[in-house]
């Protein structure tokens, strides 16, 4: 297969895995509603947060129209990086890295530009997707998530309590990708620090 064609089936695969969670959450979950999967540790968490990955929020309602723009924009530049590699014929690994990014990305840009039009509220109520009474506005969708692994907790403190979803998963997998294929990825910098030292 060619390395066209990986990039291809990684972002689409990833994207169907990412928003097919999700909106089985959205459909199935009230907002707050938690089921243990595996020894405590492990546990499918319904939030929704109006900002960045990982549940970091990001300045009101004015805040989060930038960080949907600025995500449209980022994606372009992440489609050419990766095109780019494509044609330098770049290490499939880290051309699988830039497309878990990529589709992490687009995962949470749908969210944030069509759920506020496409679903209802989830506050009490378990959501209905195309509703007659969305919650919000195109461009204004909360980012839905639901992995959570508290790997310890105590009375004043939790280890790892950050809840997030698929498409956080891609971009943490594909940056750790880059990193460990650092110098397939980078190797004309590689080469100049090599020069200069």
């Amino acid at each position: 297969m060619s390395k066209k064609y990986i990039a291809i089936l990684t972002v689409v695969l990833a994207i169907l895995i990412d928003q097919i969670s999700k909106i089985y959450i959205k459909t199935h979950f009230q907002l707050g509603e938690e089921i243990i999967v595996f020894n405590d540790w492990f546990r499918i968490h319904f939030t929704e947060n109006n900002g960045m990955a990982w549940g970091f929020e990001f300045g009101g309602k004015a805040g989060k129209l930038f960080l949907t723009l600025f995500r449209v924009v980022a994606v372009t530049g992440i489609v050419y990086w990766l095109w780019q590699s494509i044609k330098k014929k770049a290490h499939t690994a880290v051309i699988i890295a830039i497309a878990l990014i990529l589709a992490g990305a687009v995962g949470n840009i749908i969210d944030s530009v069509f759920y506020g039009v496409i679903f209802d509220s989830s506050y009490h109520n378990v959501a209905t997707l195309f509703s007659d009474n969305p919650y919000g506005e195109l461009f204004h969708g909360k980012v839905v998530d639901m992995l959570y692994f508290p790997i310890y907790e105590g009375e004043s403190f939790t280890f790892f309590n950050a809840i997030f979803n698929g498409a956080d998963s891609w971009i943490t997998i594909g940056v750790a990708l880059l990193f460990i294929f650092n110098k397939q990825a980078f190797p004309k910098e590689e080469e100049e620090t090599k020069k200069v030292s």
